[in-house]
């Protein structure tokens, strides 16, 4: 609900609760979407919400990992850092795993947990947990508000701290009698940060060495992660691989970083890359990462990724430089402003047009594929359909499994900040809801929430936010009556015995979306499949479409674990 004014504590009493210092600090700190769930520990704060001016939304989802997926999937399209209130013990440790989703993939959330009363911290009180000590861990920062006076700077920091430098989740635990407490005191929300000073500028001298390193390369490739789309660098990304005609890769969470359909594009990378994007990174000599990680899905065995390449790392967190592959030339640096410095700089560079014809002979003679079946719907073929009638404009959230792999193959990206998915926890319930908070954080764009069965049926529940808000989401629930990618390993590395992968009963999805007062359509003939979707998308509001596909499907290409990038299985029919 959008918050409105019941009657305001500060101009009748002229005396603040420490909730209502909290609301006036996210209305400075510029939010308008809060995520939450009320409970005991919070209750001043929801009734400060009540009696607030503030003209921000307040959503109340129906499970704690459902505010947190949102507030993800908001802050992923928006760039703003997403904001969540749950309250103490069960609630805050119903986030966990979205804040670790979020620690993860570097997403801006601000969370605030409540607390038992100060004078009962450490004595096991009813729905005590000890949120600081859960959430070292898994979090940027955190704070535990032991003053009042302490509030505004507590809150002032948090959100930068978040959305500064690397982007992470900060976490603000606020006992009850802090937020209950009266006063009438002006509380300072100035604060210095003087341990905490990202480097946003790269050392010059690193910037010359890295166009050395190009002015000599005769097989350079760019990978291109998600440190491109959080430092919005795409135009300078897109300028600089064009002024130089440097073959491109993107990483799952870069995807929209650079256009799907450029010529230098050679496709995603790593354990379900493309054979042109894997053969490049085995091939290469020079290797120039900009914002991505090294992670092992990624980079497969170390012992054979890259082995030919010199290693540029341009990242804003040096703790990520050198920690996986041992990195020649180390950039610390905001990806824009190091791109800028790059582009500055006049590079005479080699003939290496020959890399470019065999990178693209790789593409033309080992091109993602699949194989139509003559019954049911192929996944591969869904997805390709699901490009074609959106034109790739879409905003697309998934899950994580096999459809998360097909979407990311087959639904091509042409802009930044279209792609909504769980990278490096592989969180499943994560889709659903994250496309709620995108759908919100961009209420004008089509939003495509693509999930599994399995998933879908993790946070299903939020389907009564979407109701409730008429929020004009259109899921597309990629039905194999399996844990896809479970199935899957068990087919290839545990000799078909499929434990506990194949569900034997799913709930009837259309009554359980019209329960709700959802649309809901069914599919299960490619035949009919165009038709219905074209329906869904037209349809004003909400719709949810069962599409049965094959169960036995696979995801191709695929790097076996252990195995190195250049030993794909599955890369031709």
């Amino acid at each position: 609900m959008k918050v409105q004014a019941k009657h305001d504590v500060g101009s009748t009493k002229k005396t603040l609760t420490g909730a209502d210092v909290l609301i006036h600090a996210l209305v400075d700190a510029g939010v308008d979407t809060i995520f939450g769930y009320p409970g005991g520990a919070v209750l001043p704060i929801y009734d400060a919400i009540y009696r607030s001016e503030a003209s921000f939304e307040h959503v109340l989802s129906r499970h704690e990992q459902g505010s947190i997926h949102a507030a993800e999937g908001y802050a992923r399209v928006t760039g703003k850092p997403g904001v969540v209130i749950a309250t103490s013990g069960p609630g805050a440790t119903n986030l966990i795993t979205g804040i670790t989703d979020a620690m993860m993939d570097s997403l801006p959330i601000v969370i605030f947990t409540g607390q038992v009363a100060s004078n009962v911290i450490g004595t096991d009180a009813f729905q005590e947990a000890d949120v600081m000590g859960i959430t070292t861990p898994i979090t940027k920062y955190n704070y535990q508000v032991k003053e009042l006076s302490e509030l505004p700077k507590v809150v002032k920091e948090a959100f930068h701290i978040a959305s500064t430098g690397r982007p992470g989740p900060v976490v603000v635990d606020i006992p009850k009698d802090v937020s209950a407490e009266l006063s009438s005191a002006v509380h300072e929300a100035t604060f210095e940060l003087p341990g905490y000073q990202p480097n946003k500028t790269p050392n010059p001298l690193q910037i010359i060495k890295l166009a050395d390193a190009l002015s000599r390369a005769k097989r350079p490739l760019v990978l291109a992660g998600a440190g491109i789309l959080f430092a919005e660098a795409t135009e300078e990304l897109k300028e600089l691989v064009e002024r130089y005609q440097l073959p491109v890769i993107n990483t799952l969470l870069g995807l929209g970083g650079f256009p799907g359909s450029h010529e230098l594009f050679l496709g995603m990378g790593g354990m379900h890359g493309t054979y042109a994007a894997n053969m490049g990174m085995y091939e290469c000599d020079l290797l120039i990462n900009i914002g991505a990680r090294f992670d092992d899905r990624l980079t497969g065995s170390l012992e054979h990724f890259a082995p030919k390449a010199r290693i540029a790392h341009i990242d804003i967190d040096p703790a990520e430089i050198g920690k996986n592959v041992q990195t020649e030339i180390p950039v610390v640096a905001d990806a824009k402003e190091a791109l800028q410095a790059l582009l500055l700089r006049s590079i005479t560079f080699p003939d290496h047009q020959d890399w470019k014809v065999k990178l693209t002979r790789y593409k033309q003679d080992y091109p993602l594929w699949y194989e139509r079946s003559d019954k049911e719907i192929s996944p591969q073929w869904l997805l390709e359909t699901v490009h074609r009638l959106t034109q790739g404009e879409a905003i697309v959230t998934t899950d994580v499994g096999q459809h998360q792999m097909w979407a990311a193959q087959y639904y091509s990206f042409e802009k930044p900040n279209r792609w909504v998915t769980s990278g490096g926890l592989g969180t499943m319930g994560f889709g659903f809801p994250a496309a709620i908070g995108a759908q919100l954080g961009e209420p004008n764009q089509l939003v495509v929430s693509i999930v599994g069965d399995g998933g879908f049926q993790m946070t299903a529940q939020e389907l009564a936010v979407v109701k409730e808000r008429k929020l004009p989401i259109k899921i597309i629930i990629v039905n194999n009556q399996a844990l896809g990618m479970v199935r899957q390993w068990q087919e290839s590395f545990y000799e078909e015995r499929y434990s506990e992968s194949l569900f034997m009963e799913n709930p009837d999805f259309i009554k359980f979306a019209e329960s709700y007062g959802i649309h809901g359509m069914s599919v299960d003939k490619e035949t009919e499949v165009i038709d219905v979707l074209k329906k869904a998308f037209s349809f004003n509001g909400p719709v949810l479409v069962d599409c049965r596909v094959v169960q036995q499907e696979c995801v191709y290409p695929m790097i076996a674990p252990g195995k190195g990038i250049h030993e794909m299985i599955g890369v031709s029919k």
